[in-house]
């Protein structure tokens, strides 16, 4: 949901740290600084949902009627599709 706006996007940050945490829970690393920081936020975040929802990007949509935009952006593992990039960084079928 990163936009317009000047600061860094909470979802943004979390959804890197849950991709760090379950890349580290598999064997990779070291993590950098900044890996270590965001998977601290996203696993220190109860509520994904909810911490969505405050954030600027999330209050936005919820003003303009896309609460369930949010909810649905807070989603964890209910994607089987991973996108696939050919040799020329397009995106390949799967």
């Amino acid at each position: 949901m990163a936009g317009w706006h000047p600061a860094p996007a909470l979802e943004d940050l979390l959804g890197a740290g849950a991709l760090i945490s379950d890349l580290q829970a598999q064997g990779a690393g070291p993590l950098s600084a900044e890996a270590a920081a965001a998977k601290a936020a996203y696993e220190g975040t109860a509520d994904l949902t909810g911490a969505v929802a405050t954030g600027v990007s999330g209050r936005e949509l919820v003003s303009t009627g896309f609460a369930e935009d949010v909810a649905i952006a807070a989603e964890e593992d209910v994607c089987t599709v991973v996108p696939v990039r050919d040799g020329n960084g397009a995106f390949a079928p799967g």
